[in-house]
């Protein structure tokens, strides 16, 4: 088997390798990649070879992590990214660079459009109507998006979304809510199709289609990790989180949001579960449990932005491309129909 894994700033391979009763045998690691000391290529491959072929992305990720010598310093790729590269050898699934990319970062819209609009994009990506595309959300407003099969009653305070402005919407894909104040959250979304996760668990297509972000959060200082299944974490915190959902024509949405410069004493006044995970913790400070970007960089939310996009065109080769009239309009219809209904937002009592 044999597989490759682009990441910015290097190229990983999959010397190709038999399988031995199960498990991986006689694994390489090859790549236009740095890494001192030489010895831990040595290190990364025993940490591999042996484990059993079923093993999922996160697990290889974490043993090449704990095989690594003190002080080793890998540059251009990471354990994740070994993990994700083995899994795509083991399923000789086609890559990011085998896809026509478009990024599209439009104008703000409302809560209710930016759901409505993952929706359509994902749906015309399944049906082959649209590029794959990375889509960077922007908001006219405040919202607490909660997830699919979520509870609104268990969720949410309305009185305390209410007085802070916050909008009550509820997104297709399951996981749980998400506080997202206008201006404080990166919000992105990738609709792609099955194709690109083929073979892959659940688990294994998360830290597969987080990876790239990884290394954008890396190139703005961040020594960020994934952590299963859908959390994207820093040495400081917790950063934010991902979620999914694949449609029955082949689509498959992405979605993750990341929080910027979040005040946690809101998000324990809207949201009760917050209360609940900080009572459970003895913690009472909300700011302890999401750890904002804008503190660990300096830097402007535009400029990480930024920063995201040039990461995913190296990664992709993407091009600039932007949302049609048709599919806004396509996005407003489902607004009226669905995502701006009592019977929608209250699915789940």
């Amino acid at each position: 088997m044999h597989g490759q894994n682009p990441v910015p700033g290097a190229t990983l391979a999959v010397v190709p390798h038999p399988v031995d009763d199960g498990r991986i045998a006689e694994f390489r690691l090859a790549g236009d990649f740095f890494l001192e000391p030489d010895t831990a290529l040595d290190a990364i491959n025993d940490a591999v070879n042996g484990l059993p072929v079923e093993t999922d992305a996160s697990t290889i990720a974490a043993a090449v992590r704990a095989a690594l010598p003190e002080g080793a310093q890998l540059l251009g790729f990471t354990p994740e990214s070994v993990g994700t590269t083995v899994r795509r050898a083991l399923v000789t699934a086609p890559g990011w660079r085998d896809f026509d990319w478009e990024i599209v970062h439009d104008k703000a819209v409302s809560p209710q459009m930016n759901l409505a609009l993952d929706e359509v994009l994902t749906s015309r990506v399944g049906e082959g109507r649209r590029r794959p595309t990375l889509r960077i959300w922007e908001w006219d407003g405040s919202a607490v998006v909660i997830g699919s099969f979520q509870s609104y009653r268990n969720e949410v305070d309305p009185e305390g979304a209410a007085r802070h402005g916050f909008d009550v919407v509820r997104r297709i894909s399951g996981g749980g809510a998400m506080l997202i104040p206008a201006g404080q959250i990166i919000t992105y979304s990738l609709y792609v199709p099955a194709s690109l996760v083929q073979g892959m668990t659940f688990a294994d297509s998360y830290a597969f289609l987080d990876d790239w972000v990884l290394h954008a959060l890396r190139s703005v200082g961040i020594d960020a990790v994934y952590q299963p299944l859908n959390d994207i974490a820093s040495p400081s915190g917790k950063i934010g989180g991902a979620a999914q959902k694949r449609l029955a024509n082949g689509g498959v949405l992405h979605h993750a949001s990341l929080s910027y410069d979040l005040d946690g004493q809101i998000m324990t006044e809207v949201l009760r579960i917050g209360r609940e995970k900080l009572s459970d913790k003895g913690t009472t400070s909300a700011a302890k449990r999401v750890d904002p970007l804008r503190r660990q960089t300096g830097l402007t939310r535009e400029e990480i932005i930024e920063s995201f996009i040039e990461t995913f065109r190296s990664l992709t080769d993407a091009e600039t491309g932007e949302i049609t009239a048709d599919e806004y309009a396509a996005a407003e219809a489902l607004v009226e129909s669905k995502f701006a209904t009592e019977a929608w937002l209250h699915r789940v009592p």
